[in-house]
């Protein structure tokens, strides 16, 4: 297949990698020209994922056309928030015959729409069953030096997914198939939400049971808002509900854990966020998840904690006690 990743960050990067192995023509795609000519020199992402050598037959570009002319597949694996202007910049070629793949997990601010929702907002000729997600517990650190992973492709249609599956799956890397796009997108977002307030529960000093009751109860509040949403309860239970929870809450890696680690020492979040080279996703899905549970009158305590620990300023122990102090009802 002739494929393109639009996004030379860590997970960007890696995939390319994966594609590239299993024998696909890849294009790697970075809107800086300068980091495009280092990775180009170098063989390697020194920023984002050093110590990873890129073979010579990735091709690395920073012109967008000629990353994504004729392509059978397009995996965009740009921040959330930006992957509206970033399709924006293609919105004009012939897609008709082209599968995109978003792998980011977020919810975007100004909309409140998912991923692939943007996608179809932006490409006004592409078909609605070309459109494909892949997500679940996968840290770039890890993939890239072949550390078995799991993983999911979701789709509106189930063919598609499967094509995506076919295209990444290696003997390390493992794709399964759902067609619970709307739950697989719901799920890979607001866990970023939920690691946040892990993170904080141990920046604060909290300790095991502290996090065990976040993550436990943060799965209930992903499956309310996913149910009313059009989900299907059981996707919160799979790869990219409980088993990209599990990994974001508690990884090292996790970029969304160690945001709210640092909140949870004290720390203000704009300086958490300047000493940061990558984008921790869960921070702008704060805003939206906040608004999307409003929006459809769902109830999500610990959602409304981490926002206002991040925006608001409140203090962590204050707002674990609320959140313990809550009237006694059934599980």
């Amino acid at each position: 297949m002739k494929t393109t990743v639009l996004g030379a960050g860590s997970w960007g990067t890696t995939l390319a990698l994966v594609l590239l192995e299993n024998g696909h023509k890849v294009n790697l795609w970075t809107y800086k020209l300068s980091q495009a000519e280092q990775m180009r020199e170098e063989r390697e992402n020194p920023q984002f994922l050093p110590g990873i050598k890129l073979p010579s037959k990735l091709h690395i570009t920073s012109d967008i056309d000629e990353a994504c002319r004729k392509r059978d597949l397009i995996v965009a694996a740009v921040p959330a928030q930006f992957l509206r202007s970033v399709i924006e910049r293609i919105a004009e070629l012939d897609l008709r015959k082209t599968v995109i793949c978003n792998v980011a997990k977020g919810i975007e601010n100004t909309t409140l729409m998912t991923m692939s929702e943007v996608l179809l907002d932006v490409l006004k000729r592409e078909k609605r069953e070309n459109i494909s997600v892949l997500s679940g517990p996968s840290h770039a650190e890890e993939v890239s030096r072949k550390i078995p992973t799991a993983i999911v492709s979701a789709s509106y249609e189930k063919k598609v997914a499967k094509v995506v599956q076919k295209a990444f799956t290696r003997p390390y890397f493992r794709v399964y198939v759902n067609d619970d796009i709307r739950g697989v997108e719901l799920g890979g977002a607001i866990k970023n939400v939920i690691a946040i307030g892990a993170g904080i529960s141990d920046g604060a000093g909290f300790g095991d049971n502290t996090k065990a009751a976040i993550m436990t109860r943060g799965v209930y509040e992903i499956t309310r808002l996913g149910v009313r949403m059009g989900a299907q309860p059981r996707t919160f239970a799979g790869l990219s509900g409980i088993g990209d929870l599990i990994v974001t809450c508690m990884s090292r890696h996790s970029r969304n854990r160690h945001v709210g680690e640092q909140i949870g020492k004290g720390r203000n979040l704009d300086d958490v966020l300047k000493g940061m080279v990558m984008v921790a996703e869960g921070v702008a899905s704060t805003r939206s998840v906040r608004d999307l549970a409003q929006k459809h009158k769902v109830e999500m305590p610990i959602v409304d904690s981490v926002y206002a620990m991040l925006f608001e300023g409140k203090d962590p122990h204050l707002a674990t006690e609320e959140l313990m102090a809550r009237d006694a009802k059934g599980e």
